[in-house]
């Protein structure tokens, strides 16, 4: 496993000096209910982890990793992997709630990543590593807190959930080379060992949510 860290940690080296061509930008007030889709934002460690989860289920129509929660308008990569922008890696999903629920998105959110660890999962550690909900309708705020209460008082975890529960500010779609990663990418050994396992476990636990 050492030998698979140094391995990431030099691929993140190289990946942080480039340079996006464009950033694209989400404001908050674009982001609730339209046309019969809903917007959710979910902050749980590595955006190539959390995007390859989310793309197995049945009503996720579209995914965009990128960098919400932070100070520094249209940051990089390399800014935001400095942990001074203050920005999380996060994913910005389009589904349509009449075929998956918000509350069903928690439930794979919660279940693929630890969100005991404050600035952390695994070895990836830093605030942009963070667990955080970033709401987009008070519906929504609800919801994750009263998730989020129920796993702390049935001690699901053994530890208290630390996730964040914030308003969503204005979301930066991450660089070209970030999105779809895992499935462009799956003999990297990042995505083997630490990828491919939450992608398993979401097909083994929540097979009646996937895509046929």
């Amino acid at each position: 496993m050492k030998t698979i860290l140094v391995y990431f940690l030099s691929i993140m080296a190289i990946s942080c000096q480039s340079k996006p061509k464009e950033m694209e930008k989400f404001e908050p007030n674009t982001m609730n209910i339209e046309n019969g889709k809903e917007t959710a934002i979910f902050a749980g460690g590595c955006f190539w982890c959390t995007e390859a989860v989310f793309l197995e289920l049945n009503g996720v129509e579209s995914i965009k990793p990128g960098y919400i929660g932070g100070k520094t308008e249209n940051p990089t990569y390399e800014d935001v992997c400095s942990g001074t922008t203050g920005h999380a890696e996060a994913i910005k999903i389009i589904f349509d709630p009449s075929k998956i629920s918000y509350g069903e998105l928690l439930e794979v959110f919660f279940a693929t990543h630890d969100p005991t660890t404050i600035n952390r999962q695994g070895a990836d550690m830093g605030s942009q590593y963070r667990s955080e909900v970033f709401y987009t309708n008070t519906k929504q705020k609800e919801t994750a807190l009263a998730y989020i209460k129920q796993l702390n008082d049935e001690n699901t975890y053994g530890k208290k959930v630390v996730t964040k529960v914030s308003d969503a500010t204005t979301f930066y779609v991450a660089e070209d080379y970030h999105q779809n990663y895992y499935n462009q990418n799956k003999n990297k050994s990042y995505c083997t060992y630490v990828i491919t396992p939450k992608v398993d476990k979401v097909r083994k636990e929540f097979k009646d949510k996937l895509k046929k």
